[in-house]
């Protein structure tokens, strides 16, 4: 059986812990790979590696980083689908939608190559006279990132090629459920030339995250995941004395106006709501259908859902594959049986989904929930699964009221013709990621991801602009030279005078 292990100080390391997990092909149920699990030891192996790669990395020239992400943009783009193959392997997406995640993580390393002109500092001369002030950002030392496995490699490239290209080094603690993607992703950079112990990938349970929490020499975390977990990691990161940005779970709304274009609106909630599975923080989990749309909408939703074709990721003709687990896909049907007996109208129930020699895969069909009242399962828990729910709202501000009662704010969306009324919702709405016309939100890589409410906690959200004031931390350095024309002025108990 394969062994995925540890990439530590520019090298594959065994594992010493004894503890391995086991990986799963979702589109058949076998387990194909085991995964090393770290022990404390190990974690402080990694850091530790981390840590004396920072002593050169922290100091190295803007032009060395960049010279190596360039590098490694090249040969990421030239290894897009055995990434892809990776993550078809583990995850079980089709290759279409691997190979889009891979090209939204190339979004950010694109991002790292120009980190020149991102931290540039600012100057004010002459303030005083003879003195200067400079703000200029540095590197916080070795931060770690835990990631997901619904985006093995988009979501650790949100994060570690800002982090390097900031300066830092970076241990990366992907999930053990997917593992091999972020292995590749790591020899990659070391074959572009990033100097060992730079990159570093530690895989683990519990153990290695909580390790990674408390270890003194980690300054900083990053973490997507559920919202349980992200308040978890904010909360003892915080305590240990941690930068954290910690990504959790979302319920993301798609606002139906009278006035929509329904085709247009079916196609986006069918792509939204079920693509991927519906295993990602930005997926459509709810739509909220304002007046008298919402009979016409629940049935180009359902004509379309009927006509997805599902089965295994390396099969061309599939538009959606399994789930990750076999528990997975038991949690997400749960929500689909108890839906009727609180209240809501089964249009479709994928729950029964099978196919044809991949019968021991972790399947599921698509599943539409009509009529979902906000006090329900199916609405209140992020199913992360292709479930839709669809809510009935008399009019706008009904609807707005209800999106903005929810506890999560990650993303929404609302399709309509006004312009005025998409205006007031972008301003009005409680969420962090809004869509006009758009089902998914998710913004370039030159703009910064992130929820409100209970979908982020932390102050910054990840990659763009915020990800880079995260890896670094501000300075200011206030000089003053004296001119060697004039004699040495004495004492001067007073404050600096600035007029």
């Amino acid at each position: 059986m394969k062994t995925v292990n540890h990439w530590i100080g520019g090298k594959t390391v065994e594992g010493a812990s004894g503890n391995y997990g086991p990986v799963t092909d979702p589109a058949t149920g076998v387990v194909t790979t085991q995964v090393a699990l770290a022990s404390v030891d190990e974690v402080d192996a990694a850091v530790q590696a981390a840590k004396d790669a920072f002593r050169t990395w922290g100091q190295s020239s803007l032009a060395a980083r960049t010279k190596v992400l360039f590098a490694y943009r090249a040969l990421l783009d030239a290894n897009r689908d055995a990434i892809a193959e990776l993550i078809v392997a583990e995850h079980g997406k089709v290759h279409s939608d691997a190979l889009g995640e891979v090209a939204r993580g190339l979004e950010i390393v694109e991002l790292a190559c120009g980190i020149t002109t991102q931290l540039k500092g600012e100057l004010s001369t002459s303030v005083s006279n003879r003195v200067d002030v400079a703000a200029i950002r540095q590197p916080l030392g070795v931060v770690a990132g835990i990631t997901p496995f619904n985006f093995p490699a988009m979501v650790p490239m949100w994060m570690f090629p800002l982090a390097i290209a900031c300066g830092n080094t970076f241990v990366l603690k992907p999930s053990e459920k997917d593992p091999s993607a972020a292995n590749k992703l790591a020899e990659l950079a070391h074959e572009a030339g990033l100097p060992d112990g730079v990159l570093n990938v530690l895989h683990g349970d519990k153990v290695a995250v909580d390790a990674l929490l408390a270890h003194p020499d980690v300054a900083a975390v990053s973490f997507v995941g559920s919202t349980p977990i992200a308040r978890y990691i904010h909360t003892t990161a915080s305590a240990n004395g941690k930068r954290v940005q910690a990504l959790g779970g979302a319920k993301n709304h798609m606002l139906v106006l009278p006035d929509a274009d329904l085709d247009a609106a079916a196609d986006a909630a069918v792509s939204a709501a079920y693509g991927s599975a519906g295993e990602r923080c930005m997926a459509i989990s709810a739509v909220v259908a304002v007046g008298a749309v919402g009979d016409d909408l629940v049935q180009k939703i359902r004509e379309r859902a009927e006509k997805i074709k599902i089965g295994p990721g390396n099969d061309p003709t599939s538009e959606m594959g399994p789930l990750i687990t076999k528990a997975h896909r038991d949690k997400v049907a749960s929500y689909v049986h108890g839906a009727a007996e609180q209240g809501a109208d089964v249009v479709l129930d994928g729950t029964g989904y099978s196919v044809d020699g991949f019968e021991d895969g972790h399947w599921i069909g698509l599943s539409l929930l009509d009529n979902v009242k906000t006090d329900s399962d199916a609405y209140r828990d992020e199913i992360f699964g292709p479930v839709l729910c669809v809510l009935r709202a008399d009019t706008y501000e009904e609807a707005v009221a209800l999106i903005n009662d929810s506890p999560f704010g990650n993303g929404t969306a609302i399709f309509t013709r006004d312009g005025g009324a998409a205006r007031r919702f972008q301003l009005e709405v409680q969420a962090g990621m809004v869509g006009v016309n758009v089902p998914i939100p998710v913004p370039v890589g030159y703009h910064s991801f992130g929820g409100w409410k209970d979908s982020l906690f932390g102050d910054h959200h990840i990659y763009g602009p915020d990800g880079i004031h995260f890896y670094t931390r501000g300075k200011v350095v206030t000089t003053r030279w004296p001119d060697p024309s004039e004699p040495h002025a004495g004492v001067d108990l007073g404050f600096p005078r600035n007029h």
